[in-house]
């Protein structure tokens, strides 16, 4: 099975399930917050454009709260 670097694709620590998919644009950096639905879809969550070092905390539990939304309804 191939496997995406972790500088494209990171699972964030200290989650079930949630990864951070890593896009540069230039000197820009975005960030798009997803999960796996059974291994084979790709559940995109929320994304913001990272201007720190460190991954704010409040873009964690907004992309936790849309994935127990999701599987809440499904």
């Amino acid at each position: 099975m191939q496997r995406v670097p972790e500088t494209y694709l990171k699972h964030i620590e200290n989650t079930d399930g949630l990864y951070e998919i890593r896009v540069q644009l230039g000197s820009d950096i975005f960030r798009i917050f997803c999960f796996f639905e059974q291994g084979q879809l790709v559940v995109l969550a929320n994304g913001f454009q990272k201007k720190t070092q460190k991954t704010p905390q409040n873009e964690i539990e907004m992309s936790l709260k849309i994935k127990a939304e999701y599987e809440n309804e499904k």
